[in-house]
């Protein structure tokens, strides 16, 4: 079984952590201290979130400042527009920022919004029986 970690540098480790369960997601405590937090996102795929100083152990060179630049885009897929819709509003709600227009293409549904540090996150439904 493969599985993805998402390494993201944060500057307050608690302010994240409440983001992420304000969007309904769980935390693997076993990988999560106090410069640290493992976000379940599904069985596997995980988003380690690290402050700077510690996230600076595993690079080389300077952290990027995602106000600043866009480093990544994170996309995850969606059950349902209804559920992209949900996802938006309690990003929005929870202090992330709207960062493009929601898309709809008929067949692919998404939104986009940044973090508390700046990091853009896509959600998107495909409806496969529409796809051109």
């Amino acid at each position: 079984m493969r599985m993805i970690f998402v390494n993201l540098p944060v500057k307050d480790i608690q302010a994240s952590r409440r983001f992420f369960a304000a969007l309904g997601y769980g935390f693997n405590e076993q990988f999560s201290d106090e410069r640290t937090a493992c976000v379940v996102i599904d069985q596997n795929i995980f988003v380690m979130l690290l402050v700077e100083e510690r996230f600076k152990d595993f690079v080389t060179g300077a952290i990027s400042d995602a106000h600043k630049a866009t480093e990544v885009l994170t996309a995850l897929s969606a059950d349902s527009r209804a559920e992209v819709d949900e996802i938006l509003a309690k990003a929005l709600a929870a202090g992330g920022k709207p960062w493009k227009p929601v898309m709809d293409l008929g067949f692919m549904y998404g939104c986009s919004f940044q973090d508390l540090d700046g990091h853009v996150w896509e959600y998107a439904y495909m409806d496969m029986s529409k796809v051109p």
